[in-house]
């Protein structure tokens, strides 16, 4: 197993890496919507907070060596179902190859904000 960090996306603000790659697969932990040049949650609406969580992954994804397309399952948290339709919006200009995905609603998340997301992928 090789463990991942870059600068490039939010530091682990906990006891975690932000992925790890084990065989041809890489594991992303959830990433909620900082921005990693100010490590702040910048916006309070979801389709720009589902924006920065994609972004996220896809840097994360990219120090691994692959990508966005590579993704084959996503889990997907979101704080108020009511978002689902916006969250969708923005969701499928990242994922258009339509990974395996679970989506549920929580009743809270780190820092407050309204989604996170983490995934599987192929290297």
């Amino acid at each position: 197993m090789k463990k991942i960090f870059t600068n490039k996306a939010p530091a682990a603000i906990g006891p975690y890496s932000q992925a790890i790659i084990s065989g041809n697969l890489v594991f992303t932990s959830g990433q909620i919507p900082i921005n990693p040049a100010t490590s702040l949650v910048e916006s309070e609406n979801i389709k720009d907070q589902t924006k920065q969580v994609c972004e996220n992954i896809r840097t994360v994804l990219e120090e691994c060596g692959t990508s966005i397309d590579k993704v084959v399952k996503t889990v997907c948290f979101l704080t108020d179902m009511s978002d689902f339709a916006d969250f969708n919006s923005v969701y499928e200009q990242y994922f258009k190859f339509k990974p395996a995905r679970s989506c549920v609603a929580v009743k809270e998340l780190p820092k407050n904000v309204l989604i996170e997301i983490e995934t599987v992928a192929e290297l």
